[in-house]
């Protein structure tokens, strides 16, 4: 069922008023109370009213209460239980206050007591006894030469005021620049404001820092946001918190190209360190060179208006370099990060893994040039979403998705890539009619035996009414034993046609913004944008993926496909270019 803007001004009000969501529901006629709760988390509701104290709030719910006429016995309840707790935070409150009167007092001379003197409570997330040796010892002494550097730059007041990264993924910037930040909350006191994608992916940032002071210090951080017993305050906040320019200290903004509407989130982290004294820091793989953030990264802006300065050379970036507008910028790919003192990866080994174009872009920080993509990037991020808004899933439950159907999308592994497979909830009304991607799966160098027992496991888990698999090479043995016990499958048999129904479909979803996927799923706008045009040898416009038997590409946009597969493409949808793909 589609609501009107003007029904959910008026639940948002209510809410804003300490209305609870059942109250809401029955009091606008909404069906679903669920949808309330999801119109809530995605637009930041609670954020607008975080400010408000304990006291304003439980005095103005029981302000509402109040003035109802034939009041419930439940209400009446509610008002002696929110009369009560306001008494008692008046009166711990009074107590606070002759508590600092009592201590003044004790900073003077007076006679000895004979009194026993209390106990002295804890102080919460106390880290007073901390030094700069402490994390000399348990931080820095386990960095990397790449790491290093970047901490030497923070120290640099000339360098430190913008810096920008772009990077290899798995490096460990973000385990780094959690335990930065962390540092320097502890030794100089100043805030830290974590910005990034997602909820789920800020709280990334919270569990190192959690973990740091647990397992260097035996520290138990507690509290949103965590102050420090040094009055630093450390924020996790998701991009879509509404607040978020409320705050004022050091931001780090994670994985900014992969954010959507990037302009309007830098201003809010502009915002937030505007002051000389805070520092700026962002990070990020890249991704295409039609994302807001590349204009950023490029320094467009100011080499408009100063076309005759330079500004330093890739292998000058390589080193890190001031640039002409003021931003510290430094590139660090994978080679890189190995020649840092990394020791973690196979290159060889991932260099099996990736098709060339994925290697580049994910490992070697070249930009996707998404001009020939057939999916365009701004359209894809529309597509982004935060999963944790999904209420109705449940990720780490035995049944995460409780008796609600879904389809399941399968691409099989060739010679060098990885089988890939999609759990897809098909639209449901209450999240805005969109298929949403669940959850997906890759398995590596393993035979369609493993494959099926993995597709098998997934049906005990969820209510699955459809699977689609492409019976391409290897696809094939899959096929027939998933049709063994689960006759619903479809034999997707790659064809011109079939190519062409499978990439309008895809189009028709994504342009009209009907599919969603978490954030955090990076690799998903990835492929899609690695379908891309192509000419052929005669020079008919084709559209190719550059999908053969020795090279896999675009896996997981094709396992997608694969599960949109059972939805009949949309007999409206008018493509005017002619569609091909090269076998």
């Amino acid at each position: 069922m589609k609501y009107s803007d003007d029904l959910k001004q008026q639940a948002k009000q209510l809410y804003l008023q300490r209305h609870k969501v059942p109250e809401i529901a029955k009091q606008l006629g909404i069906a679903s109370k669920r949808i309330i709760y999801y119109w809530a988390a995605q637009e930041g509701w609670t954020d607008l009213i975080q400010s408000e104290t304990a006291e304003s709030a439980l005095a103005r719910r029981l302000i509402i209460l109040s003035v109802r006429e034939a009041k419930t016995d439940r209400e009446l309840n509610e008002m002696d239980r929110l009369v009560s707790q306001l008494a008692k935070l008046q009166k711990n409150k009074a107590c606070a206050e002759l508590s600092q009167t009592a201590l003044a007092d004790n900073s003077l001379p007076s006679h000895r007591s004979d009194k026993p003197r209390k106990k002295r409570k804890s102080i919460k997330n106390d880290i007073s006894s901390l030094t700069a040796q402490d994390f000399e010892e348990k931080f820095v002494s386990q960095l990397f030469d790449y790491q290093r550097a970047l901490r030497e730059v923070k120290s640099n007041r000339q360098l430190n005021r913008i810096r920008n990264i772009l990077k290899s993924r798995q490096i460990g910037l973000t385990y780094y620049f959690a335990g930065e930040a962390f540092e320097d909350a502890v030794l100089t006191g100043d805030n830290q404001i974590f910005l990034s994608a997602s909820r789920s992916q800020a709280e990334v940032f919270r569990s190192y820092i959690t973990q740091f002071a647990k397992t260097w210090f035996d520290i138990e951080l507690k509290g949103d946001p965590i102050v420090l017993s040094n009055g630093a305050e450390l924020r996790f906040v998701s991009t879509n918190a509404s607040t978020a320019q409320s705050y004022h200290g050091h931001v780090y903004t994670d994985e900014y190209f992969w954010i959507p509407k990037f302009k309007k989130i830098n201003s809010v982290a502009s915002g937030m360190a505007m002051q000389k004294d805070w520092r700026k820091t962002y990070f990020s793989t890249p991704s295409a060179m039609g994302h807001e953030a590349y204009p950023f990264w490029m320094g467009e802006a100011f080499k408009k208006q100063n076309k005759d300065i330079e500004f330093p050379s890739q292998a000058e970036l390589s080193e890190g370099a001031l640039c002409p507008d003021g931003q510290y910028r430094q590139i660090i790919t994978i080679e890189d990060a190995i020649t840092g003192g990394c020791d973690l990866f196979d290159l060889d080994q991932l260099r099996l893994e990736y098709s060339e174009d994925e290697f580049n872009n994910l490992l070697m920080c070249q930009f996707i040039d998404d001009k020939q993509s057939v999916f365009k990037l701004n359209e894809l991020e529309q597509c982004c979403s935060d999963r944790t808004l999904w209420l109705d899933f449940e990720p780490h439950h035995s049944r995460p998705f409780g008796d609600k159907t879904v389809w399941i999308g399968f691409d099989p592994s060739r010679t060098q890539d990885a089988a890939t497979c999609v759990v897809m909830a098909p639209p449901d009304p209450e999240y805005g009619d969109r298929f949403r991607v669940l959850e997906k799966h890759q398995w590596y160098n393993a035979d369609f035996s493993y494959q099926a027992q993995q597709i098998k496991a997934l049906t005990q888990r969820f209510n699955v009414q459809y699977i689609g698999i492409d019976i391409t090479g290897i696809g094939r043995g899959v096929y027939e034993l998933v049709k063994g016990f689960f006759p619903n499958t479809q034999a997707i048999h790659y064809s011109v046609d079939s190519k062409n129904q499978l990439v309008l479909k895809g189009l028709d979803v994504v342009r009209k913004n009907r599919i969603a996927w978490d954030i955090e799923m990076t690799d998903i706008p990835h492929a899609f944008l690695t379908i891309k045009q192509t000419t052929t040898p005669s020079g008919q416009m084709t559209y190719s993926a550059n999908r053969t038997q020795e090279t896999g590409h675009a896996d997981v946009a094709f396992a997608i496909l694969h599960a949109l597969f059972n939805e009949p493409i949309n007999t409206e949808y008018q493509q005017t270019s002619t569609w091909a793909f090269e076998d």
